[in-house]
């Protein structure tokens, strides 16, 4: 389940895009499906070996034109110190992982200063009103360690990535089929896995996940301006000569 449109965010074969706070993989293996030569990077260890294993295993398939193929691989890193150099990467995601860091300024400017003049980024945030509500409904739900520390207005996010240089071009929102099952778990306790309404809700979503049928594609479509549970926004880095 993919939260970036990446026709938006413009990846195509050849480029080299960093997948910050990549978990399990997903949306660097979608990348590398495209083409795209990719680095998932995570501070959880766990799911970068689990990052890796999926890489590993698209690399491994029988491409119909093996020059299509990038390259993967996954690495533990810091969020605010990264061991690339300036302008390594055409495209960068950040997906849901700057609202975990007390440093978010600084992550900023990394991610402006490993992606190269003229190239794009997709910035994922929990949108401002569904996470209100979670935190309104549960504390559990976001005071736990590595647990969610801020909730962004949109107009305050775009503030702080135009400060570093970075020019907005678009922007929507995701998700909206999550929004309520959040609620319900924040009313029936973030940690109760057995409850009986969530595990009916959590069947739904893994069979929209799994089958992409229309019987929830296109609510979730229709909804997600209303109860999108995630802001994605897309931005470029200018060029030199301000382009």
């Amino acid at each position: 389940m993919l939260t970036v449109d990446y026709d938006r965010l413009g990846v195509g074969q050849g480029d080299r895009l960093l997948d910050l706070g990549s978990g399990g993989g997903r949306h660097a293996y979608e990348a590398l499906r495209r083409g795209a030569s990719v680095v998932a990077m995570d501070a959880d260890s766990a799911a970068m070996k689990d990052a890796a294993t999926v890489l590993s295993a698209m690399e491994g398939e029988d491409p119909v034109t093996p020059a299509n193929r990038g390259y993967g691989s996954a690495c533990v890193g810091d969020a605010v110190a990264w061991p690339f150099p300036d302008g390594t990467f055409d495209r960068v995601i950040a997906a849901e992982v700057l609202e975990h860091i007390p440093a978010d300024r600084m992550a900023i400017g990394e991610l402006t200063r490993v992606l190269r003049p003229g190239g794009t980024i997709a910035v994922t945030v929990p949108r401002w009103l569904p996470e209100l509500v979670c935190w309104a409904l549960s504390d559990d739900y976001h005071n736990v360690p590595g647990g969610h520390i801020r909730i962004y207005r949109r107009s305050e996010l775009e503030r702080r990535l135009r400060k570093v240089g970075l020019r907005p071009y678009g922007s929507h929102h995701a998700h909206a089929l999550h929004t309520p099952y959040w609620w319900l778990k924040c009313m029936v306790g973030v940690r109760d896995e057995e409850h009986p309404l969530v595990r009916a809700y959590h069947r739904v979503l893994v069979w929209d996940i799994s089958e992409a049928t229309p019987i929830t594609r296109i609510p979730d479509r229709l909804l997600n301006p209303v109860l999108g549970k995630s802001l994605v926004v897309y931005l470029e880095k200018p060029n030199g000569d301000g382009r």
